[in-house]
């Protein structure tokens, strides 16, 4: 027969199996790492993998190692040239010492997204609207440069700062707008221009060729002549030079000798 103490063994033992289990055994995924203390002194990084806790005597913080992608809050800010903008970002970044993520910041997150946030405005002070417009990447890469040196105490690594959103006041927007046009206007005049200078230089090229051979003028008239009776719908009179008369009446006057012989 069992014995009341053997019964009562057995149960303290199943709930300080269920009680300690708990607490030393820990699986850390590929993708964290386990900071580790012992009795609040730092021992280090652990993991991946299954390892043991002594319990009540040490303590571990999961830290995920995985980029984060964080939304950085619309902020309005006063460029350099005084034009009012709301600008928002993202900002990827990831913990590359878990250690340090966790003894030197209480919550390296949130001192991500606020050091982003007044980097973003301060970087967009110093800047003309031409530059976040047009060359928004060399922005970017200001950005992630000095976010990334004011994190790397906390062991954290910002990858990339993109600025997602400008939004321009409607005054401003306007001003663009006939900038714009005006610019268009302007490219649509001189590629009208250049086009005029070389057909300009054409004719005066044939113009040579021309002068240099009088009947190149009037096989050109007959050409022209050609193309306008083409159309038979309308009658048209066509003044004929005095340079071509005689060529004409020789031209007669040899089809009459022709017929008289016949």
């Amino acid at each position: 027969m069992v014995s009341i103490e053997w019964i009562v063994g057995a149960v303290v033992l199943v709930v300080l199996i269920l009680v300690l289990v708990p607490a030393t055994v820990r699986i850390v995924q590929e993708y964290e790492r386990g900071v580790v203390f012992r009795l609040g002194r730092l021992v280090g990084p652990r993991g991946p993998g299954l390892f043991f806790l002594i319990p009540y005597v040490e303590q571990m913080r999961k830290i995920d190692l995985r980029v984060i992608t964080m939304d950085v809050q619309s902020q309005e800010c006063i460029t350099q040239d005084n034009v009012t903008v709301k600008v928002d970002a993202v900002v990827y970044f990831r913990v590359v010492d878990p250690s340090r993520s966790v003894v030197q910041v209480e919550n390296y997150i949130r001192a991500t997204s606020l050091i982003s946030q007044t980097t973003m405005r301060s970087v967009v002070g110093q800047s003309d609207l031409d530059d976040i417009l047009a060359r928004r990447e060399q922005v970017n890469l200001k950005l992630q440069r000095i976010i990334d040196e004011q994190t790397e105490p906390w062991g954290v690594k910002v990858t990339a700062v993109e600025l997602r959103d400008v939004e321009l006041p409607t005054e401003m927007r306007r001003a663009i707008a006939r900038q714009a046009e005006a610019e268009r206007e302007r490219r649509a005049k001189v590629i009208h221009a250049e086009g005029e200078f070389q057909a300009a230089e054409r004719l005066t090229a044939a113009a040579h060729v021309i002068a240099q051979e009088p009947n190149a003028i009037q096989l050109r008239f007959l050409q022209a002549l050609q193309a306008v009776v083409s159309d038979r719908s309308n009658i048209v009179i066509f003044p004929v030079p005095i340079d071509l008369l005689p060529l004409l009446g020789r031209r007669g006057g040899g089809g009459d000798q022709g017929g008289g012989a016949s």
